[in-house]
């Protein structure tokens, strides 16, 4: 394939920083085709966005000849019907994260691409972003020495607002395959995988505290990874303003690490005997550009996708344990 021509899945708000723009903005790669089931919006969408076709069904998108590749971009919940279609079209497909459902939905996307010959990515684009690379290269240069333990804290405050009049598809259950931790966590295992190696196992406790919805608002975690690296966590989306957190600390026998996963705007900080260094490094203006940009260069035989399939799965594998759905 010299040039990746894309067609996008739900082009909704992720799609119009975060990802969208960047299909075009990347050698050998044009986005050519959107689809979204309300036509006003679809075409919208692809007159600003200067994209030449739109369709308000997947199918159509899916079976045009002029698609190479499809960026499926909705809920959870339809992220595992759409890659069975798109790998049946014999089309490489990018689907946004979590990678499904449940862990049961992942393996059936996976075998159904591999057994279409077609390539599966999953929109973990954090390890295309130097903050986090620039992790990775702290721990592997040894600069905490040997790796002892991972913490991590996620707490969020209520936002009654949001919920009054109509609950959002990230805390319904049956649309997200969860809560907020399904739609957060997600990300913070995956990059966790990137830098340390892979999640061994895990276990943990949910609840709902505040009543807001009907999903978990508070996890807490236990884990562990192939190497032997323990881990906890706490996720709560129930505090005050005053008690926001976001960090990863990893602690190491010569130091530790500690970082965000979404407030980007805070520095790493590496704490040593030598004291205290920070990094400040802010992600680029499309977040998805340089993952996306991994993965044309492997569909058109330049590169390697810095991703990995198995690893996503995972990441959805260890989310449900925490919460037991295994």
């Amino acid at each position: 394939m010299k040039k990746v021509r894309w067609g996008i899945i739900g082009c909704g708000n992720v799609t119009e920083v975060k990802s969208g723009p960047a299909f075009s903005k990347i050698k050998h790669s044009e986005l050519v085709a959107v689809m979204r089931r309300d036509a006003a919006k679809a075409k919208d969408y692809a007159q600003r966005h200067g994209v030449p076709r739109w369709y308000t069904t997947a199918a159509d998108l899916i079976n045009d000849p002029e698609v190479d590749a499809v960026y499926i971009a909705t809920p959870p919940d339809t992220h595992a019907a759409y890659t069975l279609q798109v790998a049946a079209a014999g089309k490489p497909v990018y689907v946004e994260k979590p990678m499904a459902l449940n862990y049961a939905q992942c393996q059936q996307m996976i075998t159904a691409c591999s057994d279409a010959g077609v390539p599966l990515f999953v929109a973990y684009y954090r390890r295309g972003q130097q903050a986090f690379l620039k992790v990775k290269e702290l721990v592997q240069s040894r600069f905490i020495g040997d790796i002892r333990f991972v913490n991590i804290k996620l707490y969020q405050p209520l936002q009654p607002h949001l919920y009054k009049h109509e609950i959002p598809w990230r805390v319904q259950p049956e649309i997200s395959g969860g809560g907020l931790f399904h739609d957060l966590a997600a990300h913070q295992f995956d990059i966790l995988d990137f830098i340390l190696g892979p999640l061994a196992d895990a276990s943990g406790q949910a609840t709902n505290q505040a009543g807001l919805y009907a999903a978990d608002d508070l996890v807490t975690a236990q884990f562990k990874f192939d190497n032997g690296v323990l881990g906890s966590g706490v996720w709560c989306f129930s505090v005050t303003e005053q008690q926001q957190e976001d960090s990863i600390e990893i602690v190491g026998s010569k130091g530790r690490i500690i970082f965000p996963t979404f407030a980007l705007q805070n520095p790493i900080q590496l704490e040593t005997a030598e004291g205290i260094q920070e990094f400040l490094l802010p992600p680029p203006v499309h977040v998805q550009q340089p993952f996306i940009q991994s993965i044309v260069e492997e569909l058109t035989g330049e590169g390697k996708c810095m991703g990995s399939v198995s690893a996503a799965a995972r990441s959805t594998l260890i989310m449900d344990k925490i919460v037991s759905k295994i």
